[in-house]
């Protein structure tokens, strides 16, 4: 039987683990931490994700049963709904009847959920283990902290964005790579439930709230016991100049007034003073793999920055494209390989795309022209059902189309939509000026 080790007991290194197993390998799960759940003390960071159409299908794929306990452990966000400075409230649907939905869900829980599934399948989880160096010469060997060394036919490496097997991977494969730090940090809040037992939720629970305020914006996902995680992105010479509670206090009163009274001042300036800001990186890195040794999946290969609400999507999805080349190719090098050249073009579009959308949810949804071409675009998936869809629809909710696929058609009906909003506008100019004309005389 082939011996497997994965690195990194995170979301994505779970479920590789789960899959792998169900596929007939031996799995041993290492991870550098002690097991999160004996833990009270929960990191703010990351803690909401939005589960949509491509972690749904590669958790299907594995496991059934499990895609509906985590499915009924959702809350269904039908669209975004944007906050004003006035605190005025617009809805803007994901998709065109506001069934399509993408699904808050907690990290933890999550997380945890996988964890108790790795032990029920007999999987071998080893906390504590901290890689030291990895000997891909001939057999696959790690090398941990306290001088363990594990001898296995394959290393797949899920052990996040400062991966210590791809660390390692560089030394044997000829491997391009890039990072990006982005000028932005993110802060973790919280809106507590309300007291009313029969509406627990301040907001309307089925939307992710926005306050897109350009440079910077606030954001709200729900939570089953009517909390909102709540977090502000900002330019980190902004978030640094608030050093005191009344800077804080005249920045959030100016710029999000209708949150401050639903997070309250006390847990605002408890956040600003106690709570981590977080960094944001973007990488990329090819090929993925060394011979049929070891290869990297989840953020180890491609960490995101979370505004197009992928990451974890994607990671799972790395996870079910390996699987089935695993299936489907004649050994183990050539699915590993398969995975590198294939794969290659769809992580760089999701992770550029990704980059993209923050100028969305922060700028580009108070336009006037922006709410024009995404009306444009809904009218013309009406009349041409299948034949256009959104760019958001593809990303989201067609897990049978990939990124880079959704990239190139939407990039040809962006040219189209340009050309249409141009007529629309040009028409709208003219009618106007008719009709001033016409009031003059």
């Amino acid at each position: 039987m082939t011996s497997v080790a994965v690195v990194g007991a995170g979301l994505v290194g779970c479920l590789a683990a789960l899959g792998l197993s169900k596929k007939g390998y031996n799995v041993t799960l290492f991870e550098l931490r002690d097991d999160p759940r004996k833990s009270i003390n929960r990191e703010l960071r990351s803690i909401n994700l939005a589960v949509s159409d491509r972690g749904i299908n590669a958790l299907k794929y594995i496991d059934e049963e499990l895609a509906q306990i985590v499915l009924s452990k959702v809350i269904p966000m039908t669209g975004r709904m944007i906050h004003d400075l006035d605190g005025n409230l617009q809805s803007q649907k994901y998709g065109l009847n506001g069934i399509e939905a993408i699904n808050s869900i907690d990290r933890s829980y999550l997380n945890e959920l996988l964890l108790n599934e790795v032990e029920k399948s007999g999987i071998s989880l080893k906390f504590n283990h901290k890689l030291e160096k990895m000997d891909l010469k001939e057999q696959p060997k790690l090398i941990f902290q306290n001088n363990e060394e594990v001898s296995v036919d394959l290393i797949v490496g899920a052990d996040g964005c400062f991966s210590k097997v791809r660390q390692n991977l560089q030394k044997f494969a000829r491997m391009s790579y890039t990072q990006e730090f982005i000028d932005c940090a993110y802060l973790e809040l919280s809106i507590p439930p309300g007291s009313n037992n029969d509406n627990k939720f301040l907001l309307d629970k089925n939307h992710l709230h926005i306050w897109p305020r350009d440079k910077f914006m606030l954001i709200a996902l729900p939570n089953l016991d009517g909390s909102f995680t709540s977090t502000f992105f900002a330019p980190w010479d902004l978030i640094e100049s608030l050093d005191d509670d009344e800077s804080v206090l005249q920045f959030f009163k100016k710029y999000f007034k209708d949150a401050v009274g639903l997070i309250g001042e006390e847990k605002l300036l408890f956040a600003f003073k106690n709570h981590p800001k977080g960094k944001l990186l973007s990488l990329n890195c090819n090929p993925y793999h060394y011979q049929d040794k070891a290869i990297i999946i989840g953020d180890a290969a491609h960490s995101m920055v979370p505004f197009y609400g992928q990451g974890m999507n994607c990671g799972f999805e790395d996870v079910f494209v390996l699987l089935k080349l695993l299936e489907s190719e004649p050994s183990v090098g050539d699915a590993l390989s398969k995975y590198s050249s294939t794969r290659h073009e769809d992580l760089h579009a999701i992770i550029e795309l990704a980059k993209e959308n923050y100028k969305e949810m922060s700028h580009k949804v108070n336009s006037k022209l922006f709410l024009l071409k995404k009306q444009i675009d809904f009218m013309l998936t009406r009349i041409l059902k299948d034949r256009w869809l959104p760019l958001y629809t593809m990303i989201s909710f067609r897990s049978d189309i990939s990124y880079s696929k959704a990239v190139k058609t939407h990039q040809r009906q962006n040219k189209i939509l340009g050309y249409i909003q141009t007529a629309v506008v040009g028409l709208a100019l003219l009618g106007a000026a008719k009709l001033f004309k016409s009031l003059r005389r």
